[in-house]
């Protein structure tokens, strides 16, 4: 459906990546790219009243943006906000959104600096981020190599238990990711592990490996079959020479405090999307994880 909607449209010269990756990428100064995403959340889709409190929906809301920004290796800097209300919501819910936007935008220097508000039949908050990245630091879905290793930060699964509601958007890891190492492919977990990879591997024209056993579920992970397909992890999936991981592997405990784990490797296309399980038997892997349509 995307690829439909954006077909045929054009950019001028300052337009380095539009629709495809995490964020857009357009021509900002000498020295940095300007970085430029939105996302949605809308009631009965990202959340509802019963599981969610409005300060953990506003949370989310700025949250899913800043982890887009920080898979390209940026820093969030500016966002507007726009609302839809129920005309017979109470005005807390909406002192309760904005309470969390502002949290998270306190916390990561993010300036709120407009927006609009309309009525609508369901909650519903879409966020729009500018963040800027030097030009060397980049990082992007389609840089991937064969022999690349693949990592990912964090833990995996149990979303649905409510971590989706109180994740803390890796802004901080991406940056130090991004200006200590060579990164060549970057993405945030927000679909499942196995979809957002794929779309590593396809952006990048390569296939994978990955290892039932390094990957690591979250406590709260019912199995790794749901982990691995549910989604709203947040973390970031990223590739790195085997080289470049070596010198990460050695430094890292002096560099990232949160965990990151080996999960796989970058293969030549034609070897496809493969799983190597717990028993050692490899089996093809299909692109599943959540999708809206």
């Amino acid at each position: 459906l995307i690829k439909r909607m954006t077909k045929g449209l054009r950019f001028d010269r300052t337009v380095v990546k539009g629709p495809g990756d995490d964020a857009a990428v357009i021509e900002w100064t000498r020295d940095k790219y300007m970085l430029f995403a939105s996302d949605m959340l809308v009631e009965g889709t990202h959340f509802t009243k019963k599981t969610a409190s409005p300060y953990a929906v506003g949370w989310k809301a700025l949250g899913r943006n800043l982890s887009d920004i920080a898979a390209m290796g940026g820093t969030p800097r500016y966002a507007v906000v726009s609302a839809g209300f129920n005309p017979g919501t109470d005005v807390s819910v909406a002192d309760g959104i904005s309470r969390g936007i502002r949290a998270l935008a306190d916390r990561f220097g993010v300036n709120i600096v407009g927006g609009d508000v309309v009525r609508s039949d369901r909650t519903t908050i879409d966020i729009a981020v500018v963040g800027e990245v030097e030009k060397n630091r980049l990082a992007t879905r389609s840089g991937a190599r064969p022999g690349d290793m693949i990592f990912v930060t964090g833990s995996i699964g149990g979303s649905s238990a409510g971590r989706h509601l109180t994740f803390i958007p890796r802004v901080a890891e991406a940056r130090k990711l991004v200006t200590r190492y060579k990164v060549n492919a970057m993405i945030d977990v927000s679909d499942g592990l196995l979809l957002d990879l794929w779309r590593v591997l396809d952006a990048s024209s390569v296939g994978a490996r990955l290892y039932e056993e390094a990957v690591p579920l979250s406590k709260n992970a019912a199995s790794f079959d749901k982990a691995v397909r549910e989604g709203e992890d947040f973390e970031l999936v990223f590739t790195m020479s085997a080289a470049e991981a070596r010198r990460f592997i050695g430094s890292k405990p002096g560099s990232i405090k949160t965990p990151v784990s080996y999960i796989g490797d970058i293969m030549p296309k034609r070897f496809g999307y493969r799983l190597v399980g717990r028993d050692g038997c490899e089996k093809r892997l299909r692109a599943e994880g959540y999708r809206h349509f």
